[in-house]
């Protein structure tokens, strides 16, 4: 009989654990400090800083993130512009950057350092 409470309180005692937490993922976000891309003179540079998890048609994941410029102490985002990959140098005034959707560039743009104001460009 004693084998049998104890057999019993085993039991409930086991359905009544915790299940164990999910493992985690690949597609869990990680946080990304800001990094700084491109410098362009002395006082002005493009980081990346903001982020965003995407995936291909294939399903493989990706991290698109968005373009800031830096010009001494301000900081401009680059409005709706995630990308990525790093933008190109064209003047002192002037970088370019594809815009990215599904981990994959579907646009290109012109992004003026001043406003930190991007122009589509048609090729």
């Amino acid at each position: 009989m004693r084998r049998g409470r104890f057999l019993l309180a085993a039991l409930t005692l086991a359905a009544c654990r915790r299940a164990a937490p999910p493992a985690e993922t690949s597609h869990v976000t990680e946080t990304r400090a800001d990094s700084l891309v491109l410098q362009v003179s002395d006082s002005v540079s493009v980081w990346f800083t903001d982020q965003r998890q995407d995936r291909d048609s294939a399903g493989a994941p990706c991290v698109e993130r968005v373009l800031q410029v830096r010009r001494g102490p301000l900081r401009i985002p680059v409005p709706l512009l995630y990308t990525g990959a790093a933008p190109v140098r064209v003047n002192d005034s002037t970088i370019e950057a594809d815009l990215w959707l599904h981990c994959r560039a579907i646009d290109h743009y012109r992004v003026d350092l001043h406003s930190a104001h991007p122009l589509r460009v048609t090729r």
